[in-house]
C-alpha cells in the first residue's frame, strides 16, 4: 500500500474529507433504498420513470422521434473525467437484498449548444436532490449552470434525461453529480455478486462485467465505446476484504473497525466497458517484471494449491512478446488477473484488471490436463492482446467488434506460441477458428464482419455481435491479411496504427490505411490491389468463395459458397459476392509464388500437377477434379507427402463441398479411407468434426450402425498405436498434439466398441469409486473416462460423479464432471439434471445454459432438453439470456440434430409462440436454426440411402 491520499481536482486538501462525506452520504442512501424504490415506479403508458419535479413532461414527448427514444447518444456532449465512489454490501439487508450505494460525478464538455443532457442509467435508484431532481448540475466556468427543468428515466433506451431551462454553451465544461443505490444481484451483469464456500462458510464477492452495455447499471455514464474518459475510483469496503479496480491502489484508510476506503490512481483515457470494480477476500501471488506489477488473484485455497502459478509464469513472457510485436510498451502500471467463481464469459479484458472464469486462469500442476493448460495460455494471450488492440485503441462502435475480437483471436496463437513454443499451437487455428466458422458463414443468413451501424443499436443487437463470425472469421481474415502482407509488414503497420490512435477510437479502415503505408514503405512487397480494396470484400460482404481450379486447363473460377446451394441470399453485396483471393500452392513438394487470380475473372496462365491451398480464409479451394476420377489423397501410402494442415484441409473441404452438392458424398467419404494409417491429431480431428454432422443426422436411423462399424475399423489401429507407445496406458505421449489424439483414440474406440476399451474405462472409474481420495485416471483422460463410464453405467456412477462435482475445489475438475454427467443414457437422470440447471444452489448461473447444451448433445437427452427449454423459455430468457452475448449458443446447441419436418414445425411454432417474450441475442441464431433444419431435411432425404450403402460396403 502507498501513502494515504485522495485524488480530486476540486478539493486541494485531498479526498480524505470527501471520503468521509461520501461515507456519510452513502449510509444515508442505504437507509433510503426502499423509499427510492417505491418512488421510482414505471409510469403506466409512457415507458419512463418520472421524477417528482415540475412541470411534468407532456406525454406527447415520448415518440420515436425524440433523442431519448434513440439508442445512440447525441454528439452534443463528450465526457472528460469521472469520479466514482462505490460501497458494496457483502451482507444482505433486512429485506434479504445485497445492495451497493454510490455517488458519481462526470465532467463533460459541451460540443454543441443544447438544453438536453442524455446519459445512460439503468436499474439504479437515484436519490433526488434537495431541488427535487435526480441529479445536480454545476458549471466549471464563470457563467452559472443552466437550471434544471425536469429529469426522468427512460426504461427502453436506458437513459437518464435532464431537460434544462437554458442551453449549455458550446466550448464550456460542466459537472453532473448523482447519488444512487443499486442491487448487487447474482445476474452476472454490471456490478454483481458472486458466491462461494470457504471452510463451510459462504463468502460473497462484489465484482463486475461491463461489456457491452452494463456500466450504466453501476453508475450514470456515457456508456458507448467512443465516449472515453479518465476515471478516478474510490471503493468503500470491509477492512477484512481487498478492493481492486483498473488503476493501482494509491491509498487505503480504515475508518475505525467499520470500513476501509481504498482509492486508485486515475485511469488512462478509456471506455466504460473495460471498467472493473471488485471487493473480495481473495489471496494473490505477484511478480515484478521491468517495474510492472503482475498479480494473480483467486480463492485462498486455489492460491495455496499453486493453481495460479502457471498463469503468473506465462503472463510476463506474453506481455513482453506483445510489447515487441506491437512495438509499443504496456500502457499501464500494473496487470491484475482474477479468477471468479461466477462469471458469464470466458474472460474479460478490463484494462489492468482482467476477469476470468476459474477454468480459464487456474491450472493445478497435478490435477489439471494438458487441455486445461492450453486453455489458460490461450485465454490469457487473448485478453492481454486487448490491452493494446481494443483498450489502448478502441473501435468507434460495436458494428466493428469483429476487428477487436478477430484480431485478439488471431494473435492469441502468436502469444501462446511464444509462451509454449513446443506446442506448435499456431497450426490449431485451422481447427478452432477457420474450419469452425465455415459452417456458419456458408449460410444464407450469415452476416458481414462489419455491419452498418444502423443494424447494431439495441443492447440485444450488440450482444448478438459476440458470435462465431466476429471471433473466428475475424481471426481467419486477419491471419490471411498477415500472410499475404508478410508478418513483418503487418506488424509494422499495426505498430503505426496503435501509436497514431493511442487512447482514441477508430474505424476499421484506419487500420487499412496504416497497413497500406507499411506496404508502400517496404521494398519488394507487392499486392495487386490496395489493402482497402482487398479487405473490403472480406469484411463488407458475408460468406466466402469456393475457388475451382481446373487442372486440365489451368483456369481458376470462384463462386459464393453456400452449404445449401438452393438457399436464397437476401442480403445484397456491392461486390456481387466476389473476392480477391490470395492462393498459395505447391508443385512437386515445393511451395510456389503466391498467385492472385486477375481481376476476379478466369485466370488461365496457371498449370500444375496438383494444387493445395494454404490454410487461409480462402481455404475452400476445390482441389477435386470435376470428372471425379482423381482424389486428392492419391494413395494411402503417399499421404505424408502433404503437410498435416493440408491433409486436414482436404478432408474438411471435401465434406463441405459434398454438403453443397459440388462433389458426391461418397467422394468426400473416400478422403477418410487412408485414416487407418494416420497418426497426427489435426487430420483426425478435422475428420471427427466433419463426421459429427453425419452422427447428428443419422444416430436415430439405421445408418448409424454402419457408420459405427466403419469408424471402428478406422480407429482401431490408432487405439492400438497409443496403447503401444504409452506402454499400455502407463505413460503420457511426449508430443502436445499426440496427447490430444490419444484422447480421441480412447473416446472413439470406446464409443464404437473396440475390444477392451470399455472394460478399461469402467475399471479405472470403479477404482476411483472404491477409493474416492485416490483418482487413478490421468488428467488428460478424465473427460473421456468420466463420460464413457457414466454413459455405460447407471445411477450409481452418476450419483458418484455428482458428489465429486459438489465437493470439487478445482474448477476444471468440476467442469469435466458437469459435462460428463450429461452422458448418461437414462432419461430420468437427464430430466433430473435439467431441473438442476435452473437451481443456482446446484448449478451456477454461469453454467446453466452450457449444461443444457451438454444434455442436448446426448441423443437421448436432445428431445428432453428441447421440451425443457420450450416449456420454460420465458423464465430462462429473463433469468439467463436477456442481455447475454452467449445465449445464442443455447439455441444452436439444442437444434443441431433437427432434421425432420416435425422438428422444423416445432421450431417455427416455438418462434411464433414466444415472440412476446423475445429471443435477445439468440434472434439470429433462431433464424439460422430454421435455415439449417430446412437444409438438414433436404440433405438427409438426398443422401441417407447413399451414405448407408457406402458405410455398409466399406465396413463389410
Amino acid at each position: 500500500m502507498g501513502k494515504v491520499y485522495y485524488i480530486s481536482k476540486n478539493i486541494g486538501i485531498g479526498l480524505l474529507v470527501l471520503g468521509f462525506i461520501a461515507l456519510a452520504t452513502i449510509i444515508a442512501l442505504s437507509i433510503a433504498y426502499d423509499k427510492e424504490r417505491a418512488k421510482n415506479k414505471v409510469k403506466p403508458g409512457d415507458g419512463a420513470l418520472e421524477s417528482t419535479s415540475t412541470p411534468a413532461l407532456p406525454t406527447t414527448a415520448f415518440t420515436p422521434k425524440e433523442p431519448w427514444d434513440r439508442y445512440r447518444l447525441p454528439d452534443s456532449i463528450i465526457p472528460v473525467s469521472y469520479n466514482v465512489t462505490l460501497w458494496p454490501r457483502l451482507q444482505p439487508n433486512a429485506q434479504g437484498l445485497y445492495i451497493f450505494t454510490g455517488r458519481s460525478s462526470v465532467i463533460f464538455g459541451c460540443m454543441k449548444e443544447t438544453d438536453l443532457i442524455i446519459i445512460h442509467c439503468s436499474k439504479l435508484n437515484l436519490t433526488t436532490t434537495s431541488s427535487g431532481y435526480h441529479v445536480k448540475l454545476n458549471s466549471l466556468g464563470h457563467a452559472p449552470a443552466p437550471t434544471i427543468r425536469s429529469t426522468w428515466l427512460v426504461v427502453k433506451t436506458e437513459y437518464l434525461v435532464v431537460l434544462l431551462q437554458q442551453k449549455l454553451q458550446a466550448g464550456s465544461k460542466y459537472e453532473l453529480e448523482a447519488e444512487f443505490v443499486g442491487e448487487l444481484a447474482d445476474d452476472l451483469q454490471g456490478f454483481y455478486r458472486s458466491e462461494y464456500m470457504q471452510d463451510g462458510v459462504k463468502k460473497v464477492v462484489a465484482t463486475s462485467q461491463m461489456q457491452a452495455t452494463h456500466a450504466r447499471k453501476t453508475f450514470p455514464c456515457f456508456d458507448e465505446p467512443a465516449m472515453k474518459a479518465v476515471f478516478s475510483v474510490t471503493i468503500i469496503h470491509s477492512p477484512d476484504t481487498v478492493a481492486l479496480s483498473n488503476g493501482k491502489e494509491t491509498d487505503s484508510l480504515i475508518d475505525g473497525v467499520r470500513v476501509k476506503v481504498t482509492t486508485f490512481e486515475p485511469t488512462e483515457r478509456m471506455s466504460t466497458y473495460v471498467l472493473a470494480f471488485i471487493v473480495c477476500d481473495f489471496a494473490e501471488i505477484q511478480s515484478n517484471q521491468n517495474n510492472l506489477l503482475i498479480r494473480i488473484w483467486a480463492q485462498r485455497k486455489a492460491i495455496a494449491d499453486k493453481q495460479g502459478d502457471y498463469a503468473l509464469n506465462v503472463t510476463g513472457p506474453i506481455l513482453q512478446f506483445y510489447e515487441h510485436y506491437y512495438n509499443t510498451t504496456y500502457p499501464l502500471s500494473k496487470s491484475d488477473q482474477i479468477a471468479l467463481p461466477d462469471f458469464h464469459a470466458g474472460a474479460m479484458e478490463n484494462w489492468g484488471l482482467v476477469t476470468y472464469r476459474e477454468t480459464a486462469l487456474l491450472y493445478d500442476p497435478i490435477l489439471s490436463s494438458t487441455g486445461n493448460k492450453e486453455r489458460v495460455t490461450t485465454v490469457i494471450a487473448h485478453e492481454l492482446a486487448h490491452m493494446w488492440f481494443g483498450n489502448l485503441v478502441t473501435l468507434q462502435w460495436w458494428n466493428d467488434l469483429w476487428l477487436n475480437e478477430g484480431f485478439a483471436s488471431y494473435v492469441e496463437y502468436l502469444g501462446a506460441d511464444y509462451a509454449e513454443p513446443t506446442w506448435n499451437i499456431k497450426d490449431q487455428i485451422i481447427l478452432y477458428d477457420v474450419q469452425k466458422v465455415f459452417a456458419v458463414d456458408a449460410l444464407a443468413s450469415s452476416h458481414p464482419l462489419s455491419r452498418p451501424e444502423d443494424e447494431v443499436n439495441e443492447p440485444a443487437q450488440i450482444s448478438e455481435m459476440f458470435n462465431t463470425i466476429s471471433y473466428s472469421k475475424g481471426a481467419a481474415v486477419i491471419r490471411m491479411l498477415s500472410e499475404f502482407l508478410t508478418e513483418p509488414v503487418f506488424a509494422q503497420g499495426l505498430s503505426s496504427y496503435l501509436n497514431t490512435f493511442a487512447f482514441g477510437n477508430t474505424v476499421y479502415t484506419d487500420l487499412w490505411v496504416h497497413l497500406q503505408q507499411a506496404v508502400e514503405n517496404t521494398p519488394g512487397v507487392q499486392i495487386p490491389h490496395s489493402v482497402d480494396d482487398i479487405m473490403n470484400r472480406w469484411t463488407l460482404q458475408m460468406g466466402f468463395p469456393v475457388v475451382t481450379i481446373d487442372t486440365r486447363t489451368g483456369s481458376i473460377t470462384q463462386n459464393h459458397f453456400l452449404l445449401d446451394p438452393d438457399s436464397v441470399v437476401d442480403r445484397p453485396s456491392q461486390f456481387n459476392y466476389t473476392w480477391f483471393v490470395p492462393i498459395k500452392w505447391i508443385k512437386t513438394g515445393v511451395e510456389q509464388q503466391q498467385y492472385w487470380p486477375n481481376a476476379l475473372l478466369l485466370f488461365s496462365s496457371f498449370t500444375s500437377e496438383c494444387v493445395f491451398s494454404d490454410a487461409e480464409m480462402s481455404d475452400s479451394v476445390n482441389t477435386f477434379s470435376k470428372d471425379c476420377k482423381k482424389t486428392v489423397m492419391c494413395s494411402c501410402d503417399s499421404f505424408q507427402e502433404l503437410s498435416v494442415i493440408n491433409r486436414a484441409q482436404i478432408i474438411d473441404d471435401a465434406f463441405n463441398l459434398a454438403r453443397a452438392k459440388m462433389i458426391s458424398t461418397t467422394l468426400a467419404l473416400k478422403t477418410t479411407k487412408y485414416l487407418f494409417k494416420e497418426r497426427d491429431y489435426i487430420p483426425w480431428e478435422s475428420f471427427l468434426r466433419n463426421l459429427d454432422y453425419y452422427t447428428l443426422m443419422f444416430d436415430r436411423t439405421e445408418v448409424y450402425g454402419a457408420l459405427q462399424a466403419y469408424l471402428k475399423q478406422q480407429i482401431q489401429p490408432l487405439f492400438e498405436y497409443f496403447q503401444t507407445v504409452t506402454e499400455n496406458w502407463t505413460r503420457v505421449p511426449t508430443i502436445h498434439t499426440d496427447q490430444y489424439n490419444q484422447i480421441n483414440a480412447i473416446g472413439i474406440a470406446c464409443n464404437v466398441g473396440v475390444d477392451g476399451c470399455r472394460e478399461l474405462i469402467k475399471g479405472w472409474y470403479r477404482q476411483w469409486m472404491d477409493n474416492q481420495d485416490h483418482n487413478p485416471i490421468h488428467p488428460n483422460l478424465k473427460s473421456t473416462v468420466y463420460c464413457t463410464a457414466i454413459a455405460f453405467g447407471g445411477a450409481e456412477e452418476w450419483n458418484f460423479a455428482w458428489r465429486m462435482f459438489k465437493n470439487s475445489t478445482l474448477a476444471s475438475e468440476a467442469s469435466r464432471l458437469r459435462s460428463a454427467m450429461a452422458c448418461t443414457k437414462l432419461p430420468w437422470l437427464l430430466n433430473r439434471y435439467l431441473e438442476y440447471t435452473l437451481d443456482p444452489t446446484k448449478i451456477r448461473k454461469q453454467d446453466a445454459t452450457s449444461t443444457i447444451q451438454y444434455i442436448a448433445r446426448n441423443v437421448v437427452g436432445m428431445p428432453l432438453a428441447w421440451n425443457f427449454v420450450r416449456s420454460r423459455w420465458s423464465f430462462i430468457f429473463q433469468h439467463y439470456g436477456k442481455g447475454s452475448f452467449s445465449f445464442s449458443s443455447l439455441i444452436n446447441g439444442i437444434t443441431r440434430r433437427f432434421s425432420t419436418e416435425f422438428e422444423l414445425q416445432e421450431l417455427e411454432k416455438f418462434k411464433e409462440d414466444n415472440q412476446h417474450v423475445g429471443f435477445g441475442s439468440a434472434t439470429l441464431a433462431l433464424e439460422q436454426a430454421i435455415e439449417k433444419t430446412t437444409a438438414n431435411i433436404k440433405w438427409v432425404t438426398e443422401n441417407e440411402a447413399e451414405v448407408l450403402r457406402w458405410f455398409t460396403e466399406e465396413s463389410a
